[in-house]
C-alpha cells in the first residue's frame, strides 16, 4: 500500500498552517480557558488536603504541569529541528524559536513553585537535587536557545545553530525524567506512571490531570498565536499574505 506524504509536505507551507492555525486556535483557546478553570479551582478550593503536607501541597497543581510541559516543549524543539535540518522546512524553524521563550517560561515558573513547596516540604529553598539541578540546565538550554536565534542575523545560520543545540540539548529530559531513580535525591518520583495506578486519591489527581490538559492547550494557542505572527513577518512579501490583510480588514469593514 502507497503511503501518501502530502500531509506532511502541506506542513512546510506557511499558507496552509496560517489557515488550519486559524480554524484550531479558537478551539483551543477556549479548551484552555475551561480546563484550567475547572482545574485549578478544583484543586485548590475543593480537594482534600494532603495528609503529610496540608495544604502546601496545593502547589501541585501548578508546579507539575507547568514541569511537564517544560519538558514537553523541549522534545517539541528537538523535533523541529530535525525536521528543519532533514527535510528543510522554514515552518519548522518558525515552531522552533516561537516555541523557546514559552518553554523557559514554563520551566522558570516550575522552578519557582518547586522551590516555594520546597521550603516547607525540605526546609529550604533549594538543594541542589539531581532533578532541581537538571531543571535548571533547561532553563539554560531554552536562554541559550533564545539568544543564539537573537545573535546570529543570516536566518538560515540561525535556524541551523539553533536546530543543533535543542538537538544535543534533549538529552538532558531524560535525565531530569529519571534522575528520582537514578541518584539519592530528595525529590519525590513521577504524579502520574502509565504502568501503575497514581498514589493519590482520584480527588487529588483528577483536578491535576484537568489542569495539565489546560496547560498544553494553553501552550498550542500561544504557540499558534507567536507563529501565525512571525509567519506573517517572515511572508510579508507573498500574494497571500496581502489577501489575508485585505480580507481581514473587509470584514472588519463589514462590521
Amino acid at each position: 500500500m502507497k503511503i501518501s506524504w502530502t500531509w506532511f509536505h502541506k506542513l512546510g507551507s506557511p499558507k496552509w498552517f496560517y489557515a488550519i492555525s486559524g480554524r484550531m486556535l479558537p478551539w483551543l483557546a477556549v479548551s484552555a480557558v475551561l480546563l484550567l478553570l475547572v482545574g485549578i479551582t478544583w484543586g485548590l478550593a475543593f480537594a482534600p488536603q494532603d495528609y503529610q503536607q496540608g495544604n502546601s501541597f496545593r502547589i501541585i497543581y501548578i508546579h507539575v504541569p507547568t514541569a511537564m510541559l517544560a519538558q514537553s516543549c523541549y522534545v517539541l524543539l528537538a523535533v523541529a529541528g530535525v525536521v528543519g535540518l532533514v527535510w528543510k522546512m522554514k515552518l519548522a524553524d518558525v515552531a522552533l524559536q516561537c516555541a523557546a521563550p514559552i518553554g523557559a517560561w514554563m520551566t522558570a515558573v516550575a522552578l519557582v513553585t518547586g522551590a516555594i513547596w520546597g521550603k516547607p516540604t525540605w526546609g529550604s529553598w533549594w538543594v541542589w537535587d539531581a532533578r532541581l539541578t537538571s531543571m535548571l540546565i533547561l532553563l539554560f538550554l531554552y536562554f541559550g536557545i533564545i539568544a543564539l536565534g537573537q545573535a546570529i542575523s543570516n536566518r538560515d545560520s540561525s535556524a541551523k545553530a539553533c536546530a543543533v543545540l535543542a538537538i544535543v540539548g534533549v538529552v538532558n529530559i531524560p535525565i531530569i525524567k529519571y534522575s528520582v531513580q537514578w541518584w539519592n535525591t530528595l525529590h519525590q518520583g513521577a504524579t502520574f506512571t502509565l504502568t501503575e495506578k497514581p498514589a493519590m486519591p482520584v480527588e487529588m489527581w483528577a483536578p491535576l490531570l484537568i489542569t495539565a490538559l489546560g496547560f498544553y492547550c494553553f501552550f498550542g494557542a500561544v504557540l499558534l498565536l507567536r507563529m501565525r505572527l512571525e509567519v506573517l513577518k517572515r511572508e510579508a512579501r507573498a500574494s497571500w499574505v496581502r489577501d489575508e490583510v485585505l480580507s481581514s480588514l473587509g470584514r472588519e469593514v463589514g462590521k
